[in-house]
């Protein structure tokens, strides 16, 4: 056990996942305009290894409905507890932030609001709106929480049009116990099923963690599961341990056996792939989004 491992708890990153802390000019100035909006990001909430890069560009993932969760996943590392009222000035305070760092595409996530009668739709299509209002240009990237057992949630942000509309599956359905026990697995998958349904014109998006003891039969069978609900693009990342009370880390997943995971990926038809140990949900959005249309339109020609 290295040094490392013994004070902290968590396993030694190999080379190919370390990052700079975010130092830079840029990095500095996005933080301090997300504090004058009162605003939170999941870069910092969720600990994101991308920080640095991201905010460097002036790309940050703005997290609406608060910085606390109703649930408790066992890989996440936003907290958990009660979350306070809903601050009804976050849809102008989320598209002034994107106008004033001329943002081509955003992404709006949020906390689980199992508190809340809708689960937190209506401030989705709130920023939606507030977005498409002051931002005409900026495509819309939105990545939910599952709204489980909230009747009609699903459409009510389905009809507001976002662009691009994500929700993770995070892992195999055998870990869902011990990793997500407050969401349940084929409900996830139904609810991307229901976007297309709804509006076929938006393009779905899920992603998965490995390193989590899951097996590669396993991620086959999910990316089998996420082409069946008609999944237009497919994210897989290394899960990173935040802290030793979260999750066990099981093993760090290579970049070859990630380049393996894209090929199988792209040979069940999905539009998009990105499957590197540092992706995450929302890493380079922007640029994929522009492929993913590029692909879609290409999809569209061969078809004619």
């Amino acid at each position: 056990m290295t040094t490392e491992q013994k004070t902290t708890g968590v396993q030694r990153k190999p080379s190919w996942l370390r990052v700079k802390a975010p130092t830079s000019k840029q990095a500095m100035e996005t933080r301090r305009m997300m504090r004058s909006k009162n605003l939170h990001t999941v870069c910092e909430e969720a600990a994101c290894p991308n920080l640095g890069e991201c905010w460097q560009q002036k790309h940050a993932t703005i997290m609406i409905l608060g910085d606390t969760c109703t649930r408790a996943c066992a890989f996440c590392n936003v907290k958990t507890g009660r979350p306070m009222a809903v601050d009804p000035l976050e849809p102008l305070h989320t598209a002034e932030a994107c106008a004033e760092m001329g943002l081509k595409h955003i992404v709006i996530t949020s906390v689980d609001r199992d508190d809340l009668d809708d689960g937190g739709a209506r401030q989705f299509v709130r920023v939606i709106e507030e977005l498409r209002k002051r931002c005409p240009e900026t495509t819309i990237e939105i990545l939910t929480p599952d709204f489980r057992n909230k009747p009609g949630a699903i459409e009510m942000v389905a009809k507001a049009k976002p662009d691009v509309f994500n929700h993770n599956l995070e892992t195999v359905p055998r870990n869902y116990p011990k990793i997500r026990p407050g969401a349940r697995f084929y409900h996830s998958l139904r609810l991307l099923d229901t976007v297309k349904t709804i509006d076929p014109s938006i393009f779905t998006k899920s992603g998965i963690m490995v390193g989590l003891g899951e097996e590669r039969m396993e991620v086959s069978q999910v990316m089998d599961d996420m082409r069946m609900a008609d999944i237009d693009f497919i994210t897989i990342g290394q899960y990173l341990q935040p802290t030793p009370r979260h999750a066990k880390l099981e093993r760090f997943v290579t970049p070859d056996e990630f380049k393996a995971y894209e090929r199988m990926a792209k040979g069940k038809g999905f539009l998009m792939v990105s499957a590197t140990p540092l992706t995450r949900s929302s890493y380079l959005a922007g640029d994929d989004f522009a492929r993913l249309k590029e692909a879609r339109e290409k999809q569209l020609k061969a078809a004619e």
